[in-house]
């Protein structure tokens, strides 16, 4: 697996990574992540894996890591 780029965001860590004919994207925020994976003929350029990081996918991706952290802290609570 090699690591393409990093992007310290204000909200996540995003690394992308190139492996086995796809492009990851990972997400991090504290103890979770998110991993999407793209085919590598989806994209063209690895420079366009930019292009995926709007704003709404971003804040998609936010409100996922809210109800990750919550059904986590709940798990938790019931250990």
């Amino acid at each position: 697996m090699r690591i393409i780029k990093e992007i310290n965001h204000e909200l996540f860590r995003i690394t992308f990574f190139h492996w086995n004919g796809k492009y990851l994207i990972k997400l991090e925020q504290g103890d979770l992540e998110q991993t999407f994976k793209v085919d590598e003929f989806d994209i063209l350029n690895p420079n366009e894996l930019d292009n995926l990081l709007s704003d709404k996918f971003l804040n998609n991706a936010m409100q996922r890591f809210r109800a990750m952290n919550e059904d986590l802290t709940r798990a938790l609570e019931n250990i």
